[in-house]
């Protein structure tokens, strides 16, 4: 059985992005936070998105600018399998990337059935709570930022019930980032 992780940055406060979608503040460019990144970007697998994020991401990742400036993970990002659950989306044109309309849950559980490498989900925490609910996701990996932005879209709108986490791994980063990542509690 595939294994799904998600994999976001979140501010100390709980939000993924700001009010309007902003995440510049994730941004960080010291050496040792960089090469985790690059570390982390080369592990392979299959990305998962809803529209919002997959928008996001695909302004920037194919692009010359990416390239230049992300080169690793630009070709990591551009060339890997991905996956975005969206109904209002008509297509997908990112190298590699399936666009998938039905119902979400069932399609995972079907995902996680085949044979392949793992599954990460970005962003998407609409996606992220309904798996959530589901049971679906494996491991939670999260990058604490030290910043505040008072209001944003959080992690876990909509959650409806309560999810209890196992801390299995953290590492601290000399920017005052952490990084922590969990299993759920059976």
């Amino acid at each position: 059985m595939r294994k799904l992780a998600v994999f976001n940055q979140v501010t100390v406060d709980g939000y993924i992005a700001d009010m309007k979608g902003d995440m510049s503040w994730a941004r960080q460019q010291d050496p040792e936070w960089l090469a985790f990144v690059k570390e982390n970007a080369s592990g392979g697998g299959e990305m998962l998105f809803g529209r919002i994020t997959y928008e996001l991401m695909v302004s920037y990742w194919p692009t010359p600018l990416a390239l230049k400036n992300d080169p690793l993970v630009a070709e990591s990002m551009n060339n890997a399998p991905k996956v975005v659950f969206s109904r209002t989306m008509e297509k997908a044109t990112w190298n590699n990337t399936k666009l998938v309309k039905g119902d979400l849950a069932a399609e995972v559980r079907r995902m996680k059935g085949e044979p392949g490498q793992p599954m990460v989900i970005f962003g998407s925490g609409t996606i992220i709570s309904q798996l959530a609910q589901e049971g679906l996701i494996d491991e939670y990996q999260f990058v604490v930022n030290p910043v505040v932005l008072g209001k944003g879209k959080p992690m876990f709108d909509g959650i409806k019930d309560k999810l209890a986490l196992k801390l299995i791994k953290s590492r601290t980063f000399g920017n005052g980032s952490v990084f922590l990542c969990y299993e759920p509690v059976a």
